[in-house]
């Protein structure tokens, strides 16, 4: 196994309104506070908003394209929701081995996205297990 503590892998994503569109169909929710200009004015974040899961996609990408280790299935995701992430938003996802199991290649990574200001939009954690 070549993680170790303290490593760290990142990905940066563009939050486009095609993107947000996209996702919408993807997962089924179309939840107008992300999709209509109008209805999300009059909310108390003053325009659209990304999908919360839609940070939580880019955590996955950082794991399934990212890390050095490619065969991995992901065992669970806790998210933390902290700040909105709008359309035109630069977000960078990280993903940071906290620990590894000795018995097992289970492996605990903490995840975190900011957006362009530096600003923690989501954080948690992940933990994987490595197939080989």
């Amino acid at each position: 196994m070549d993680l170790k503590p303290g490593d760290s892998f990142s990905t940066v994503r563009e939050v486009t309104d095609e993107l947000v569109r996209g996702f919408a169909e993807l997962s089924g929710d179309h939840n107008p506070l992300h999709l209509d200009d109008k209805f999300a004015a009059d909310t108390r974040f003053g325009k659209r908003i990304a999908h919360g899961m839609l940070s939580g996609a880019f955590i996955s990408a950082v794991l399934g394209y990212e890390l050095d280790v490619r065969k991995i299935v992901y065992l669970g995701q806790t998210l933390n929701f902290r700040a909105p992430v709008f359309i035109g938003d630069t977000v960078t996802a990280t993903a940071t081995v906290g620990s590894i199991r000795e018995d097992k290649p289970v492996v605990t990574l903490e995840t975190v996205c900011k957006n362009q200001d530096g600003t923690v939009v989501v954080e948690g954690e992940a933990v994987i297990i490595l197939l080989d």
